[in-house]
């Protein structure tokens, strides 16, 4: 029976995969102007030489780096969200719980007023949120350690003080507003090779952070004085899990901008599918939540066309009646 329920396990999980890959077909082939899949992959695979220019820029230069792009942000949230919630024991904790997105908010907002752009605007994103994570750690270290539950409140107390200076400097920079709300309301747009090769590496690292350690993640479910007792430094291994779903969510959010409820509603729908087993919840979880935001970004650019919706707002319209769910299912 064991044997049988993890094949089966094992058979959701090569599912989830080939969800993806469908979603990843679907990103590049769909769109304002639909490209022959055959087409796709002769520019995919030979280049320039075999299909006509403007498919191959359609496919190479606009859709694939996005579409990727998405699946990676989707993922580093998903990932993230799943090791949020096992450290905080807390079924409502999401990537943002500890100031990543308001220090992320802040760092491109600030760039955008100065009147930066292009590259520098993900990068001063990015700094900020981990300036912002580092902070709420120092502030809830006590005696050499840190209590997860004043790490959560720090991290709320970081993320209302950033939140009015963000909003502070809309209110002061008026040139740069519609720009500012474009990248706070979340999206792909614009988005291209450069922004891939800059996020991705600090996706890949913080999954591998989290992934090698999903044994003491399961063990920091129970009690600390259990999980201490079965042989995990639980200093040392939240550090490490903390650290890797930040540096995560942070990349993220540097280039995607705020899109929030991925890492609160796929964890979720993962364990129902896969059981609580981190081994294979963070794989599962990877995989969903980049086919749910490849997906959510197709759908944002051609339900209402030549108008592009933001990806924060149909991953909100997804999320909200999920999240309201489970607060039902929490009260009772």
């Amino acid at each position: 029976m064991v044997v049988g329920r993890m094949g089966r396990r094992h058979l959701a999980l090569g599912a989830l995969a080939a969800s993806l890959g469908l979603s990843l077909g679907a990103g590049i082939i769909l769109g304002s102007v639909r490209v022959p899949f055959g087409t796709a992959v002769r520019a995919l695979l030979r280049g320039p030489e075999g299909v006509a220019p403007e498919a191959y820029a359609i496919v190479v230069e606009l859709r694939a780096p996005r579409v990727l792009l998405a699946a990676a942000v989707g993922a580093a949230l998903a990932s993230s969200g799943v090791t949020y919630q096992a450290l905080f024991r807390n079924d409502l904790a999401d990537p943002y719980v500890i100031g990543v997105s308001a220090g992320a908010a802040l760092g491109a907002v600030a760039a955008l007023s100065l009147g930066a752009g292009g590259p520098s605007v993900p990068v001063a994103a990015f700094l900020c949120a981990i300036a912002t994570v580092t902070m709420a750690f120092r502030i809830a270290r006590r005696d050499g350690g840190i209590r997860m539950a004043d790490l959560l409140l720090a991290g709320l107390a970081l993320s209302a003080l950033l939140t009015a200076a963000t909003s502070l400097l809309l209110v002061l920079s008026s040139g740069t507003l519609q720009q500012a709300l474009t990248w706070l309301l979340g999206g792909f747009g614009g988005r291209g090779w450069f922004h891939v090769a800059y996020a991705l590496p600090y996706v890949a690292m913080g999954y591998v952070l989290v992934q090698v350690r999903w044994r003491e993640l399961n063990l920091l479910l129970l009690s600390e004085d259990e999980a201490w007792s079965l042989g995990v430094d639980v200093v040392r291994a939240r550090r490490w899990l903390v650290g890797g779903a930040t540096l995560m969510s942070a990349a993220a959010v540097s280039v995607a901008g705020l899109i929030g409820f991925v890492g609160l509603v796929v964890p979720h729908l993962v364990r129902r599918l896969l059981g609580p087993d981190h081994r294979l919840v963070l794989p599962g979880s990877a995989l969903a939540g980049a086919a749910l935001m490849v997906d959510a970004d197709l759908v944002a650019r051609t339900v209402a066309p030549p108008m592009e919706i933001p990806v924060g707002v149909v991953t909100a319209f997804l999320g909200v009646p999920f999240f309201l769910w489970l607060l039902r299912q929490g009260g009772k």
